[in-house]
């Protein structure tokens, strides 16, 4: 009888932490990304659809709740790239929520913040037993020293503004995690309207995340171990003319960072 309960309760138990276990797939976030998400027709860029992503906000919620569940001991026992897919992951859906939270009164990410406050600071959700904000994800855990040093989350994390890279109409999921960052930088070094070589002038401009975060593609993570490296071995993206190419490959280029669009990467915007 002793031994028949004991039994029950294993069962239980086990039954318990596996229902607790988070889905590696990212299911509910993959469903919702490939409804709303919306490619430009060149596929280097998106828009996001708010208002149908706001009809079902129950189903962000029920997603995000099961990222909070997830322990810290839960999380250490992952692999590299199951963490990253989850940090990723709950980057972008963190922020899709502190989105619709105000939605459609508002026409970029940064009117949630205030004088005192960036909305990158706000704590508005739980995440490995603590309360976080957004800056918690990107800057405490995805780039904390030698936690994953990969410069390619630069194209991956998106803060719901047009100068940012695309938002993928999938999940990050660790199997193929390897690829869509790969894949992510490629579009984002291709989309003109961020990264552009304008062989008349010489002047290679691009986007002013390679100001802000510049040392992080001097770190050697893939061979990425400056920023010329970097545009070098995505000549082919920045450059359409095949004769130019070598210029940026050579750095026969004065470098200049363009001004950031804040603006709401909303499909409902008129200029998408």
């Amino acid at each position: 009888m002793k031994l028949r309960k004991l039994f029950c309760g294993v069962a239980l138990l086990l039954t318990t932490v596996m229902a607790q276990a988070l889905d590696h797939s990212h299911a509910p976030w993959q469903t919702l990304l490939a409804k709303h998400v919306k490619p430009s027709a060149s596929g280097n860029a998106s828009a996001v659809d708010y208002a149908a992503l706001k009809a079902e906000r129950a189903t962000l919620t029920a997603y995000l709740a099961s990222l909070t569940a997830v322990s810290e001991a839960e999380y250490g026992q992952w692999s590299k790239p199951q963490r990253l897919a989850f940090l990723i992951n709950a980057y972008n859906a963190f922020t899709v929520e502190l989105i619709l939270s105000k939605y459609p009164d508002l026409e970029s990410i940064k009117d949630l913040g205030s004088v005192l406050q960036s909305p990158w600071k706000k704590k508005f959700f739980s995440l490995l037993g603590q309360e976080r904000n957004l800056d918690d994800i990107e800057h405490g855990l995805i780039r904390a020293p030698g936690a994953f040093d990969d410069p390619r989350i630069h194209a991956a994390v998106v803060c719901a503004s047009i100068g940012c890279p695309l938002l993928r109409a999938e999940a990050f999921v660790a199997e193929r995690l390897d690829a869509q960052l790969d894949d992510g930088l490629r579009r984002f070094m291709a989309d003109n309207s961020r990264n552009r070589f304008d062989s008349a002038s010489g002047r290679l401009q691009v986007s002013k995340i390679f100001d802000w975060y510049g040392k992080d593609f001097e770190k050697g993570h893939k061979g990425y171990d400056s920023l010329k490296t970097t545009f070098a071995r995505h000549a082919e993206q920045l450059v359409a003319a095949p004769e130019a190419r070598s210029r940026v490959r050579n750095g026969d280029y004065r470098l200049e960072f363009l001004d950031y669009d804040w603006r709401l990467n909303d499909v409902r915007r008129a200029d998408r």
